[in-house]
Formats: structure tokens, C-alpha cells, sequence
């Protein structure tokens, strides 16, 4: 392996060059005021587009320490284990993708989209049963968490936010975060009709109520 290109990626946010860090300076400052968890997802997703599928494989073995873990852990030092976590079910979720999907909303939001046709959410009893392990646990369920991502591209559905997902772990134990509960709220609130239904709606009632009092007089 050439030592330059190793040397290259040993510390990502640190000043040297990484799979995300751009060639112009405007884009590297952009880079360097994003918050740790995003250089994190950043990096993450850049390992997928560039088809590394050598350090997804290294991250994909959490009992391992590998130069691709620590790597991770550098965009946080002082959260070194939740990042290398995050960077390990990152990979596990991506495993043989070409492209990472639009990851989105809170570990909770995410769990709501596990389940099939007959059910997701609230309404499949295995993500309900999974979410409740994961809420009750006072250390950071990893094992729980990893078989939520698991089911989650075995439904073929979008990850959590990857970047949020660093951030909350880091706040588990904040009580004033309260982050189980606020996943908890997430996985169980019925989701919001639609902008589009909405309009739709307010645009028809004035015709309605119109034609009832038509109707009535």
C-alpha cells in the first residue's frame, strides 16, 4: 500500500487531506465549519460513492480494531466510541450498495418505517417491541441498534440521519436530552397530513360550504 495515500486519510479534520476534503478552499472551509457528526456521515457516505468497499468491509468488524474505526473515532475524539459505532452500523447498512440513500430523521422516525404492507411502525409488533429495547436500555443499546438497522434495509427503507444519530448517542445519558424519549415520541406520533393534502382540503372547503347553502336555501 503507497504510504502517501495512507498518510493522506490518517486524520480527517485534523488539516490533512480525507476522501471528503475538497480541492478548492471554499469547499474545505465549508468542510471545516460543519459539526463533527457531519464530517462523519460526510466521510462515510464519500466511502461508498468512491466504491471503498475495503474500509466498509474493515467497519463492518466491530471487534476488530482497524485503522478504518479509528479513523472514524478522529472526528470526535472525545466521543471516540459512539463514532466508531455509528461508522460500524453505517456499514453494516450500506453493505453492497453503490450509493448511500437519503438518510433521514431520528432513530425513531426511522424505526417507523420498519415493518411491510400489512404494517410498519407502531403497527408491526417487532419494530414496536424493538423501539420499547431500545427507549428502556440505560446504556446505549448497540445490539438493539444494529438489528434496527438491519431491519431497516431489509425493508429496503432509508437509515436515520447518520449525523444525528452520532449526536444523540453522545447526549444518551443527558437527562435534560432525554433522547429515549424523544425516539420514543417520534416511533409513536401518527405522521402529519401532507402540505399538498392540506391545500387540496383548504381549497375545497369554500365550494363545499357553498353548495350546502345552496342546498339548504
Amino acid at each position: 500500500m503507497s504510504t502517501e495515500t495512507e498518510s493522506s486519510q490518517d486524520a480527517p479534520g485534523r488539516g490533512r487531506r480525507t476522501p471528503a476534503d475538497p480541492a478548492d478552499d471554499a469547499t474545505y472551509r465549508a468542510w471545516e465549519e460543519k459539526q463533527p457528526s457531519e464530517r462523519l456521515a460526510d466521510w462515510l457516505a464519500s466511502l461508498v460513492h468512491t466504491r471503498n468497499y475495503g474500509d466498509l468491509a474493515q467497519l463492518r468488524r466491530p471487534r476488530v480494531r482497524t485503522n478504518t474505526h479509528i479513523r472514524a473515532g478522529w472526528f470526535n475524539p472525545d466521543q471516540r466510541e459512539v463514532y466508531e459505532q455509528v461508522a460500524f452500523l453505517f456499514a453494516v447498512y450500506h453493505r453492497g450498495l453503490s450509493r448511500p440513500p437519503k438518510a433521514t430523521g431520528t432513530l425513531g422516525d426511522a424505526a417507523r418505517r420498519i415493518g411491510s404492507g400489512v404494517g410498519r411502525g407502531p403497527d408491526d409488533p417487532g419494530a414496536a417491541r424493538l423501539i420499547d429495547r431500545i427507549v428502556a436500555s440505560r446504556r446505549i443499546p448497540w445490539r438493539h441498534l444494529q438489528h434496527a438497522v438491519a431491519r431497516l434495509r431489509a425493508c429496503d427503507q432509508p437509515p436515520p440521519s447518520w449525523s444525528q444519530l452520532a449526536d444523540d448517542l453522545t447526549r444518551w445519558n443527558d437527562r435534560k436530552a432525554r433522547i429515549p424519549y424523544h425516539w420514543a415520541v417520534a416511533f409513536h406520533t401518527p405522521p402529519s397530513r401532507s402540505k399538498s393534502t392540506r391545500s387540496i382540503t383548504a381549497a375545497s372547503a369554500p365550494a363545499t360550504d357553498t353548495i350546502q347553502k345552496g342546498t339548504t336555501q
